[in-house]
């Protein structure tokens, strides 16, 4: 039974540490310690948007996963991150990008059009899960000291 208490204990004091620890970590640091958005954090490095994301914020971030980044067309990802074609980069990833923090709870059982950094508006459907842009979000609210990551499972391009 003592065992038990002091790993209670433990747990207790290590978990509200961690949490804390996470909220210290802005959105790209957070990415790059999750370890399954290198491919998202490359691009946002390739596009020059390192700094902006990591600036004051708050920003609700969807991000796709390197898988997500997979299975798009073969080339695609190479083609985007050619230094010519960083204009087209950098407003595919602003799309994924909305000012202001907006948590599951905020949208739960909603549907909404919303402004995307890029410029361009974003559908999101929360009545049934939540969707953007038909991409499904499979993990929400990954808190960040300058605002949210919602993780979604497909890249979401802005319409041209």
């Amino acid at each position: 039974m003592k065992l038990i208490q002091n790993i209670v204990m433990a747990l207790l004091v290590i978990l509200p540490l961690s949490a804390a620890r996470a909220a210290d970590r802005d959105i790209v640091d957070t990415a790059v310690e999750a370890g399954s958005f290198n491919t998202l954090v490359a691009a946002v490095q390739a596009a020059g948007l390192v700094e902006p994301l990591k600036g004051d914020g708050p920003f609700t971030v969807f991000a796709p996963t390197d898988e997500a980044f997979a299975n798009l067309p073969e080339g695609t990802v190479e083609n985007l991150l050619k230094p010519e074609n960083k204009d087209q980069l950098v407003a595919v990833l602003t799309y994924h990008v909305i000012p202001g923090k907006v948590m599951a709870a905020d949208i739960a059982g909603k549907k909404a059009s919303v402004a995307t950094v890029q410029g361009s508006e974003v559908s999101i459907d929360a009545t049934n899960g939540v969707k953007v842009d038909g991409a499904t979000v499979i993990s929400a609210d990954v808190g960040a000291s300058n605002g949210v990551i919602h993780v979604i499972d497909a890249v979401i391009l802005p319409k041209s």
